[in-house]
């Protein structure tokens, strides 16, 4: 009746080596650590440079815990902040050479997890830490969707300028009404022809016919569907623009996320710059097209044997091997990345990969020229930060281009994304503005992260102890339970890399409150049993059983709370609903699952129980000629109270 299978017994057994293995990377602290990151889009931190990081601090001397490629960034761990200071100094001199402008790897002072390497080698971190516990800048920032829009308007009333003068159809001009598309026409035979050739470009705009007599009009208008598109496509590159952004910071963990439709949050730990902070990620980034100067002169320049032509500039190509060679570009502009619309990785008619590129109407008639000019030449495109300029890629022009064209060459699927990645990242596609802003402080964040633990850990303690008196052996199996939800609790977050903050460390707080609940009921329900007279073996069975359907529906209708919480809360209120939620479906796992495992161990086998030790059960007892009284039974004591 109360005994498990065996494998459930193993369930149980490993989901505790889960909890155990994933929940100990929190425990070990944080030790000093050098991180090497990106300082510019167009160069990529690789397993090359952790190699070069590795062979530099081998040739200083100094011997690092690790050195490990994570993600964008290469970190190097010490065991004390002397030799993390003198790593960076000797990393430095290794990946940035004498430069003293601005250099390619930006390498930052971190700090990262003491976790041994076999707790690393089975994917166990830490939780992040979020703003308020490790100190660090937040930015709430709104992103301009008016001028998206407006920016994919101006666009399509281009595209379609265009359009009606490729095949000839004559109207009485095109303008602009907020983010509507309006042509004017001096017939209707006209307007229906270009309304077919309209339809036919694109599904971004419906199009209406109005006006009468020779004002005839054609209104195109935004699709619901297209704004959509267009917000989130706006959103997603200014997140990607940020990321690139951010690493310059040298940002172990930057939470940067979507708000709601319009907004992004950017949080920052342990940044205390907020000034730093706010240039970088408010600085502008633009591309441009230029032509390659391919002239005598100009291969005498790069030869060394001459100056540079006048017209023209020397800029730096990044090859595919990472090596940097000079090149020299006119400084005619051909186009902007204003006239960009859209750059994603393909792959060409070959088969080969490419980069597939669009631009508006205007770059359509300026390509178009240019390209037809200069066929078997080749075009620089140049991405500009801070004032200096970098070639990306100089492909040769192989026929004339329209609106949309392609990138081809020597390339792998992975570096024709980079390179899309990069023309699309260049710049914000809609302007964003700051409309919060906090700082907080790493001693703040060290003194909120001891009053949190404490909160935690003697709240446990208080629960566990009152448990253990009250319904004695039966206390301490919930207590088990109740440690085993803690656990189970601290390596799913682990296990999701989540961010824990002050709300968080509140909702696990509260988590345990609200599991206990399920194990009081448990122990009630089995007293009640037992003072209606039942056996205890049987007691336990219908007490577990009886008691599962109250516990399902509370904590349902708690997670509809929680999930009303997450789906419409932000910033610490989301956090705080994460953990609840989560906390609540562990609660269930280990208040039932796991309590009733332990007492199947414990009384299950003994097949003539006289009584559990569950503490004092008040049975009530009538004495004939009085009214019924409480009389107080112990559990013990039970089959004699039933046999009287």
């Amino acid at each position: 009746m109360n005994r498990y299978p065996l494998w459930k017994y193993a369930v149980l057994l490993v989901a505790l080596l889960v909890g155990l293995i994933y929940t100990l990377p929190n425990l070990f602290g944080e030790a000093p650590a050098v991180q090497v990151s990106s300082a510019k889009v167009t160069i990529k931190v690789d397993d090359s440079v952790r190699q070069r990081v590795e062979e530099a601090l081998a040739k200083a001397g100094l011997k690092p815990d690790f050195v490990h490629l994570e993600g964008t960034s290469v970190r190097a761990r010490f065991g004390d902040t002397d030799s993390q200071l003198k790593a960076k100094d000797v990393i430095s001199r290794e990946l940035n050479g004498a430069e003293t402008g601005e250099p390619p790897y930006i390498v930052a002072l971190n700090l990262v997890s003491r976790s041994p390497e076999w707790l690393t080698a089975l994917h166990a971190y830490p939780m992040y830490l979020g703003l308020d516990l490790r100190g660090g800048v937040h930015f709430m920032m709104q992103v301009d969707m008016k001028a998206a829009l407006t920016k994919r308007a101006d666009s399509l009333a281009g595209d379609a300028r265009t359009l009606l003068r490729d095949k000839n159809i004559r109207h009485a001009g095109i303008s602009r009404d907020g983010n509507n598309v309006v042509i004017n026409f001096r017939d209707d035979a006209t307007r229906t022809q270009a309304l077919d050739a309209l339809r036919n470009m694109t599904n971004e705009f419906a199009w209406t016919s109005s006006g009468d007599g020779s004002e005839l009009r054609l209104t195109g208008a935004l699709t619901p569907a297209a704004v959509i598109a267009v917000q989130d496509a706006a959103i997603k590159q200014n997140i990607t623009t940020l990321h690139n952004r951010v690493n310059e910071l040298g940002v172990a963990e930057p939470v940067i996320q979507q708000q709601g439709r319009d907004r992004v949050i950017v949080q920052l730990p342990g940044v205390q710059d907020t000034a730093k902070a706010k240039d970088i990620i408010g600085r502008t980034a633009t591309l441009e097209l230029r032509m390659v100067d391919e002239s005598a002169e100009a291969q005498a320049a790069l030869g060394g044997s001459g100056p540079v032509p006048f017209g023209s500039e020397r800029y730096m190509e990044r090859e595919r091997n990472g090596q940097l060679v000079p090149i020299i570009v006119k400084r005619a502009v051909v186009i902007t990345g204003d006239n960009l619309v859209d750059a994603q990785p393909g792959f060409d008619e070959s088969h080969q990969p490419s980069v597939n590129l669009t631009v508006d109407a205007k770059g359509a008639r300026i390509m178009k020229d240019v390209s037809r000019e200069n066929i078997n030449k080749r075009m620089a495109i140049i991405l500009f930060e801070k004032g200096k300029g970098e070639v990306v890629t100089s492909p040769k022009i192989n026929s004339e281009l329209g609106s949309r064209f392609n990138i081809t060459g020597s390339m792998t699927p992975q570096q024709a994304s980079d390179t899309a990645l990069l023309l699309r990242a260049g710049s914000l596609a809609a302007p964003m503005d700051i409309i919060e802003e906090r700082t907080i402080g790493p001693s703040l964040g060290k003194d909120n992260i001891e009053k949190g633990i404490h909160s935690v850990t003697w709240g446990f303690v208080a629960v566990a102890a009152f448990m253990c008196l009250y319904y004695m052996m039966f206390g301490v199996f919930s207590a088990l339970a109740l440690g085993f939800n803690l656990l189970l609790l601290l390596a799913v977050l682990s296990l999701m890399q989540a961010t824990l903050s002050l709300p968080g460390i509140a909702a696990i707080a509260l988590v345990l409150g609200m599991a206990i609940d399920s194990n009081v009921l448990i122990n009630e329900r089995v007293r009640e049993e037992l003072r209606a007279g039942m056996a205890p073996q049987q007691a336990i069975h219908i007490g577990y059983e009886r008691a599962w359907a109250t516990i399902f529906d509370s904590n349902v209708t708690t997670l509809i709370a929680g999930l009303a919480l997450l789906a419409f809360g932000s910033g610490p209120i989301k956090g705080f609903a994460v953990v609840h939620c989560l906390g609540i479906v562990t609660s269930m796992i280990s208040s039932v699952m796991f309590s009733r495992g332990l007492v199947n161990l414990w009384y299950g086998r003994r097949k003539r129980l006289k009584g559990v030790s569950i503490g004092t059960i008040w049975k009530p007892t009538a004495e004939p000629g009085t009214a019924a009284a409480a009389e107080p039974v112990s559990s013990e004591a039970n089959e004699v109270a039933k046999a009287r």
